[in-house]
């Protein structure tokens, strides 16, 4: 997709260097993944402190399933 966006000259070059870029288009693509990337694994973290998970089984009950 094409866009057209009003980014500041220096936040464009502080993500091309932080980034290792060669060019905008790349490093606005590492950015913005992760971007995601960050989000995703914040709202999973949310999730598991809502609800967190629950081990029925401990480490030697674990050790005998995995031996069978």
């Amino acid at each position: 997709m094409k866009i057209t966006a009003l980014i500041e000259d220096e936040l464009i070059q502080d993500v091309i260097e932080i980034s290792g870029a060669k060019n905008i288009t790349e490093a606005l693509r590492i950015a913005l993944r992760d971007y995601l990337s960050r989000k995703k694994l914040r709202e999973l973290s949310d999730q598991v402190v809502a609800e967190p998970l629950e081990f029925t089984y401990g480490a030697d009950k674990l050790r005998d399933i995995n031996r069978q």
